[in-house]
């Protein structure tokens, strides 16, 4: 599995922005890759829960997948148009987050935030286009 994980690995890290599942697939075998979808699943899995991968949840509720720039804690600003992806630190949200959990009495919080919006370079097609 190693080695299939490496392999889904790297495709991520060529990609860029978030891909589905399907799309790593799709393209592993486009470059003859002899992988299953299941295992390519299993991969994906087994690098999120290292931290090796960040997952958000597109529009249509699929996860998607993209290779983590840092190994430290953060959060992403996502393009809606063309997914362009940049992540971000934010210790504001950090703070609440804490704050938050602890005026509820709970402890060992964890949180994810994703912000979407358009970039600069789908706001500038719009406007010209």
């Amino acid at each position: 599995m190693t080695t299939r994980r490496d392999a889904v690995h790297d495709t991520l890290r060529k990609s860029e922005g978030f891909r589905s599942a399907q799309d790593v697939y799709a393209e592993m075998r486009l470059h003859g890759a002899k992988i299953g979808l299941t295992t390519v699943y299993r991969a994906l899995q087994a690098l999120a829960d290292g931290g090796k991968v960040d997952v958000l949840r597109n529009d249509d509720g699929e996860s998607v997948y993209r290779a983590c720039a840092t190994d430290t804690h953060h959060h992403h600003l996502v393009c809606r148009r063309c997914g362009h992806t940049v992540e971000v630190a934010g210790p504001a949200v950090e703070r609440w987050a804490e704050m938050v959990g602890s005026e509820h009495g709970f402890t060992e919080v964890t949180h994810t935030v994703e912000v979407f919006g358009t970039c600069s370079t789908c706001s500038a097609e719009v406007k010209t286009g």
